[in-house]
């Protein structure tokens, strides 16, 4: 039986990410970078690797976040005493503020430390090159050991005695109130000629308790969101700036590949990219904290990723690859029998029309921090307005990504709407690019278009698609970015046509699936989607639904785990989060929703 998703917590250091279990163990860890392959991947498949701390006997576990950091604490009590086990993936030493994640020394640190009476700790370490399939040899050296084999390797420092049997370090060893013992991992990679030497154990606190620091300079360098949902808010803003990616501004939808939207199903993909939806909407929420310096770094990855437009695509890697070809891994079994387990993703190739209005969205709410727009931004912002300007009236696959045939999908109407809007205000700052007359009289088109041909009579809402009945919770965007208002006629019965008919215990599914093959090309059913309920949150505060809003947003927190993490999806019958995870469509939600609930109440 796998792991919960809600079981694990997230360690970030801006360049990768991993996934630690409340039982001590880290299943998931891809280095250097989150798109890299595997060295652990038992979230996936018991063998595909893991690294576990934990007591010897029966325990209950605790755990939290270190404040305002992404350290994982988590505090095991058996018969015989307590112990503390940190977890960490460090930043640089003495690394503050805007500098978080530059020059990462790819490597992770565990300090256990008791707290009561002695405890009997077991350690196993089993790193599995390229998502298991490699199981490389396993050196005892010095206090540790050295991993020789695959595209990976990693060195480890530990406190206390260990053991290796070919591909697996072992340790079992007393920790007794006020010893500490540290452990490092550090990785680089095969060919390097001057390995780094890890962390020495007994330094291993104190430079976690670094990195917990850093963690601090950054949010207290900025004006994060100080309303009612303080703690929420600022938890989801540390998990959105963990998926950044510092060294080029990119920033991935999740940090996970392949957890499923339906146990046992297909709908299994790989989340470690950069889609300009999500990274654009996470601009937009991290605004709601000041942070700028995201916003310049993301604005430079996809300028120079897309070639300055001639080649704009709904995604990219990380690092700016273009090609992000989709492949399956047949020998995993993947998380509870979910199968296939993929890496790469195949939507790269899909044509989205939505992309123009949400990137020119976040360029003019960062309009002011970015300043002076250099001529290559000017030119690039003409270009995806004249895009949008001519090719708003082409079929796509949506923003759902559907696999079947491409629609008139009505939100990528309404975001090519978006897109014009903004680069009529943007527009006295692009100099000899601007457009605005063209823009204007495009946008206007796109509007009445939406107006006569997005409306069904039958429904009594703005529906998937022209000439659909089906209904399709991204019109809950059509208030949230400014197309229609909350309080229109026809938009306050589109939004409660979503309430009534699109959710499940009042959480809000995406469209609904027909039965056998579906109209997205997969087959079987999904769990309701964070980021949808929380759009619906934000359109009820926008229709004075206070209460609801306050209502529903109360039942959406209360699905976070302890650490305060979502999923992408929600299984309704019972609570479980399903998806990759955690999901930064879901904690931009919450944030953009929490601060709509405030603007209802008046509180900002």
């Amino acid at each position: 039986m796998s792991t919960p998703i809600a079981d694990y917590g997230l360690l970030a250091d801006c360049n990768t990410a991993a996934l630690v279990s409340r039982e001590g163990s880290i299943d998931w860890l891809c280095l250097p970078r989150y798109d890299s392959e595997s060295v652990f991947a038992r979230i996936l498949d018991p063998d595909a690797g893991h690294w576990s701390i934990r007591p010897a006997g029966a325990f209950t576990s605790e755990r939290r976040y270190l404040p305002g950091s992404l350290v994982v604490e988590t505090t095991f009590t058996t018969d015989t005493g307590t112990v503390r086990l940190t977890d960490a993936l460090v930043f640089a030493q003495g690394q503050r503020r805007h500098d978080l994640g530059f020059d990462a020394p790819h490597e992770l640190l565990r300090s256990v430390e008791g707290v009561a009476g002695e405890v009997e700790l077991l350690v196993e370490l089993a790193p599995r090159s390229e998502y298991g399939l490699v199981r490389p040899l396993f050196r005892k050296e010095g206090d540790g050991g050295r991993t020789f084999g695959g595209p990976n390797r990693i060195t480890v420092r530990a406190g206390v005695p260990v053991e290796i049997d070919a591909v697996t370090m072992h340790a079992r060893f007393i920790v007794s109130a006020g010893e500490k013992v540290g452990f490092a991992l550090r990785w680089a990679p095969t060919e390097a000629k001057d390995v780094p030497t890890p962390t020495a154990p007994q330094d291993v606190a104190a430079r976690i308790a670094d990195s917990g620091a850093a963690w601090l300079s950054w949010e207290g360098d900025h004006d994060i969101y100080d309303g009612p949902h303080r703690d929420l808010v600022r938890m989801s803003s540390r998990v959105l700036k963990g998926l950044t990616y510092r060294p080029t501004g990119a920033i991935v939808a999740a940090p996970t590949t392949s957890l499923p939207e339906t146990v046992g199903g297909e709908r299994n993909w790989d989340y470690r990219y950069s889609w300009i939806r999500d990274a654009s909407l996470t601009l937009e929420a991290l605004y709601i904290g000041s942070c700028s310096d995201e916003a310049e770094e993301f604005v430079s990855f996809m300028t120079s990723s897309a070639g300055g437009g001639a080649s704009l695509q709904i995604m990219y890697g990380i690092g700016g690859e273009h090609d992000l070809s989709e492949r399956e891994l047949p020998h995993l079994r993947g998380w509870r029998d979910s199968r296939p387990v993929r890496v790469g993703n195949g939507a790269w190739g899909q044509t989205q029309l939505d992309v123009y209005g949400e990137l020119l969205s976040a360029l003019h709410i960062y309009r002011e921090q970015l300043g002076e727009l250099h001529p290559e931004i000017q030119e690039f912002v003409a270009y995806l307005a004249d895009a949008a300007a001519t090719r708003w009236h082409e079929t796509d696959a949506g923003m759902w990504e559907m696999r079947g045939e491409p629609r008139h999908h009505l939100s990528s109407k309404v975001l090519c709407w978006v897109a014009l809007d903004r680069a009529v205000k943007l527009a006295p700052a692009l100099g000899e690019f601007a457009k605005e007359d063209d823009w204007t009289a495009a946008r206007d088109e796109i509007r009445a278009t939406i107006l006569e041909r997005g409306w069904s009579e039958e429904r009594q809402a703005y529906t998937q698609s022209f000439g659909s009945d089906e209904l399709d919770a991204a019109q809950l965007l059509m208030p949230i970015v400014g197309f229609l208002p909350a309080t229109d006629e026809r938009m306050r019965s589109t939004i409660e046509a979503i309430a009534r008919d699109l959710t499940e215990d009042g959480l809000v599914l995406r469209y609904r699936n027909e039965e056998g093959l579906n109209a997205d090309g997969l087959t079987g059913e999904e769990g309701t989607f964070v980021i949808c309920s929380f759009w619906l949150v934000s359109c009820l505060a926008q229709a004075g639904e206070v209460e609801r809003a306050e209502q529903l947003f109360d039942q959406l927190a209360g699905y976070a785990n302890d650490l305060g993490l979502l999923a992408e999806e929600i299984e309704t019958e019972t609570g479980e989060q399903l998806g990759n995870f955690p999901q930064a469509f879901s904690h931009i939600g919450l944030i953009t929703a929490a601060y709509e609930i405030d603007k209802a109440r008046g509180l900002v």
